[in-house]
This record gives structure tokens, sequence and C-alpha cells, in this order.
């Protein structure tokens, strides 16, 4: 029994591998056809709720094959690293082009100011609505301090 599940798995292994550096298939596909094959892999992921978020951005296509994908930081390229030769190996073999590549960037995000304590929270409030300044003053609402 056990032979057949060393079969089974070198079966799988041999199969991965002519997809992501054997027989070369080049079948065009649309953004469409990407994002539900994308979809698709996403819900593979359910016992692993932060890879599925990291991968929850649909890449972007590029020079017909090459997938574009933007990402926050260094953990999510490492957890990404991890699993892409599946990912790009299942993708090949979907859409029967072993020409796809991902690509991962990690996009700096700008940080903007962001207000901590309540008197900075309304003060940003006032900002988009003036008459907040206003409903506080008439009310002689303050912060229980």
């Amino acid at each position: 029994m056990s032979g057949k599940l060393a079969e089974k798995g070198e079966e799988d292994a041999q199969e991965k591998l002519k997809y992501y550096a054997g027989e070369q298939l080049t079948e065009a596909f649309t953004q469409e056809q990407f994002a539900e094959k994308w979809t698709e892999y996403l819900g593979r992921l359910n016992d692993r709720p932060n890879l599925k978020a990291t991968l929850s951005k649909t890449p972007q296509i590029f020079d017909k094959h090459k997938l574009q994908l933007p990402i926050d930081n260094s953990v999510q390229l490492e957890e990404i690293n991890k699993i892409k030769p599946d990912l790009v190996s299942w993708l090949r073999k979907e859409l029967r082009n072993t020409s796809i590549e991902l690509i991962t960037d990690i996009v700096v995000q700008e940080s903007g100011y962001k207000p901590y304590s309540e008197n900075e929270k309304l003060a940003e409030m006032v900002k988009k609505n003036p008459n907040l300044a206003l409903l506080k003053q008439r009310f002689n609402l303050d912060f229980g301090e």
C-alpha cells in the first residue's frame, strides 16, 4: 500500500515538474480566465487565512504571461515563496501555458498621519466637518478624562 502512495506522490511531482519546466504549452488566456483560476486557487487555502489574505489581490497580467502581484512586506514575500512553485505549476496546468511567471513586488505604503488620542481624532473629524466643533460647543461635550 505504501508503494502505491509513493508512486502517486512521484506522479504528482512529475506532473508538476512537467508544467513547471518541461513540455511547452502556450495557450493564450484573458484576465477574466486568469482571475477565475486565481479565485479557484484561493478556495484551496481556507486552512491558511493569512496566506489567503495575502493573495486576495489578483495580480495584473503584463507581457502576455507575466503576473505582477503587489505585496506589503517581506513576511508576505516569504509565505508566497513557500508556495510559489506549487501555485505557478498549478496555474500553468490550469491555463495550459508553461510561460507563466509570478513576480512579487513589495509596495511601500505611504503612512500618513494617524490620530490616536481623542483630541487628535476630533481635530481630524472637524477638518472634514466643521459643524462638529459647533455641536461639541453647543452641547458642552467633553471627553471623560
